[in-house]
């Protein structure tokens, strides 16, 4: 945002008012989902990465192995989503993104059995 050498001014600048809006991306990447920090087994956090298409994720849904149904996660802020769950989750997950233009992807057995936090998952 600052030209070179402005950028001290920028910083003095306070509070800055701005608009933004998405745009259709190309990452040239594959989706990438990085465990959090603090996570554990009963709570779950995603950063999700490099989803490319047609504007915000709108939803993450998550099923554990062996079971039927994807369940929602939270959206906790930014590109984060989040599962609190009384019960300890079953690995490996697939993970569902919905874009805000309906767009559904699945990414199957995205974050291993074996997952750690802090790590980042790519998409097969």
């Amino acid at each position: 945002m600052a030209k070179k050498g402005e950028e001290e001014k920028l910083r003095k600048a306070g509070i800055i008012d701005m608009q933004f809006r998405r745009v259709k991306c190309k990452y040239g990447e594959k989706v990438t989902f990085h465990v959090e920090k603090g996570c554990n087994p009963n709570y779950l956090a995603l950063l999700v990465k490099y989803v490319d298409g047609d504007g915000d994720i709108v939803a993450v849904d998550i099923k554990e192995k062996g079971g039927d149904a994807y369940e929602p996660l939270k959206h906790s802020w930014g590109a984060i989503w989040r599962k609190d769950s009384d019960k300890p989750l079953k690995f490996p997950v697939t993970a569902q993104i919905t874009t805000e233009g309906g767009t559904k992807s699945v990414h199957n057995d995205v974050i291993p059995e074996d997952w750690k936090p802090d790590t980042a998952y790519t998409a097969k």
